[in-house]
Order: C-alpha cells, then structure tokens, then sequence
C-alpha cells in the first residue's frame, strides 16, 4: 500500500500551524460532505481521505510520529517493531492512555473507515476500549453546531408579528415572527441545522432577524420616529396637522405657534409593542418648510411683517 501524503491530501505546508490545518480540513470537509454529495464515491472517498489527515496532523503526538517516520514507516513495521506496529501502544501504554474526542463510527459514518495505510501506520484497530470508551459502536448521539441563517422583514413584519416560510433541507418551514421583534433578534428551530453525517442528530438553525429600512419610520427601541413637513405659516401661528400612524390610523396632532424646525413631539403609546403588551411612543420631527418663489406682493407683506416687529 502507498504511502500517504497527509500534508498534501489537505493542501497544507509541513509546518503549517495548527489552525491552517483547522481550516484547510474544515474547507475541504464542507466541499465534500457526503451530505453535499449524495450517491458521490469519488467525493466520498476523498472526504474520508482529509478526514483521516486530519486525525493524524491535528493530534500533536500523533504528528510528530507521522513526521519522525514518514514514507519509510514499511522498513519500520518490517523492522518487528511490536506486531508491525512502530507505534506499539498508541492507545494505551503503562496506565497511560491517549484521548479521542468522538469514536470512529462518529466520524465515518461506517463509510469504511480508516485506510489499510492509516491501521497499519498507527498499529492498526486500536484497543476496543480506546481512551476509556468503547468504539465496537456509537455510544453517544453527535450533535454537531448550529447553523445560522438571516431572513430579512418589514418593520410592518415587526410590529404585527407575521408568519414566514422558508426552505429548510428540502422541507417548507413555517416561521413565526414575534410581535415587537427587533433587528438581530434569534429565533432557534430545533432540529434544523445540520448533521455532520446521514443519520446522525441534527443541529439547530438560529436565524437572525434583519429588518429592512422603511420610508416612513425610524425605529428607536420601542420608539419610532417619523418625520413631519409644516409649512412656515402654521409653524409660526399654530395649528394641526394629520398623521398616519404604522397601523394605519389617522391621528391630528396640534402644532404650537412658533415651533421650530426639528422640534420633536411625542405621541404616547403609538410606537412598537414592547414583551409586556404595551406600546412605546410616536416622535414626530417637524420639518419646517420655507416657501419658495414668493409673488412681490407676498413679498411686500412679509418685508412690512418684518418691520412691524423690529420696531
């Protein structure tokens, strides 16, 4: 059997660190997943190759062995070393015993397991209690880590709560969105992400809420904030403007004589609803408007308003 290239099956250098190697196993898992490629030998062989790598290069000790031997680990085995095995008690030695944090049916999936190289490299089977724990057959359910998704609503979506489908490994989800929710918010669906291997537990999906920028509203916590086009007239003598709120009610609200331009007034209990079923508030910014291509008699009136007053 030939010799294996673990550095070259992942595409790393020899002395890559630990955390390249971390990441060039973690790319080339996700490329060839049995999940990813169903009914795929080539990409299911490959898969079991940098996974195998992977065992080997990220373990420190077992590193250094493969290093120290090499592509001459046959003159080693063919040297008698302990049955073939230049690594004679790899799995227990003298009371000591090597950790292995999952058992080989978790990583393989009985989809063959370790090469013939890999056995007869590192002594082969391993001791059937290996680190305490019996490999014979899966002992413990492996849950792999979340996924996470983003799925984008309307601040209306927000507001009135609202139900969303989404496509999740094949199957139509349906997706409640909380009254009152806020940009960034979690939902978790259990049992929705994915599996490191056919058959094996699910992970969750956490998705983030994104809601998009609206026209009308600004959110400020429980607040919203909209903006509100006065005329100079009413600015200055007063008067009342209507208002639509998010739920589509019509409401007056009075302006007082000589508001400024952005001047904010607080309409209570027409914001978001908050968990405890009350509202936050509506600030309304007036945005007082100047006129533009005034006739000379309008003109004339206001230079003479502007006289009266600084007499």
């Amino acid at each position: 059997m030939e010799f294996k290239d673990y550095y070259k099956i992942l595409g790393v250098d020899k002395n890559a660190s630990q955390e390249e190697i971390k990441k060039a196993y973690r790319k080339l898992a996700l490329k060839y997943h049995p999940d990813r490629n169903p009914d795929n030998k080539e990409a299911e062989d490959k898969f079991k190759e940098v996974t195998e790598a992977h065992e080997v290069l990220s373990d420190p000790e077992k590193r250094k062995k493969y290093d120290t031997l090499g592509s001459n680990w046959r003159q080693y085995e063919r040297a008698g070393f302990d049955q073939g095995s230049p690594f004679s008690g790899f799995g227990r030695q003298s009371g000591r015993s090597y950790q292995f944090h999952g058992d080989f049916e978790d990583v393989f999936n009985n989809l063959g397991g370790f090469s013939d190289f890999f056995n007869s490299f590192f002594g082969g089977g391993f001791d059937s209690n290996f680190g305490g724990r019996n490999t014979s057959r899966r002992t413990t359910s492996q849950k792999v880590a979340d996924a996470t998704a983003e799925l984008n609503i309307s601040l209306y979506d927000a507001f009135d709560g609202s139900e969303k489908f989404i496509v999740v490994n094949g199957q139509k989800i349906k997706i409640k969105i909380p009254k009152g929710s806020y940009d960034g918010k979690k939902l978790r669906l259990k049992g929705q992400g994915q599996s490191s291997f056919p058959g094996s537990q699910r992970g969750d999906l956490i998705i983030t809420l994104k809601i998009a920028d609206d026209p009308n509203f600004e959110r400020e916590g429980n607040d919203l904030l909209m903006n509100l086009d006065v005329d100079l007239m009413t600015a200055i003598l007063g008067g009342e403007k209507s208002i639509t709120t998010i739920d589509g009610k019509t409401i007056n609200i009075k302006i007082k004589e000589g508001t400024d331009s952005s001047k904010i007034l607080r309409v209570k209990g027409h914001g978001m609803p908050t968990q405890t079923g009350a509202r936050g508030d509506l600030l309304v910014k007036i945005s007082v408007r100047v006129p533009k291509n005034l006739s000379k008699s309008e003109k004339e009136k206001l230079i003479k308003l502007d006289f009266l007053r600084r007499t």
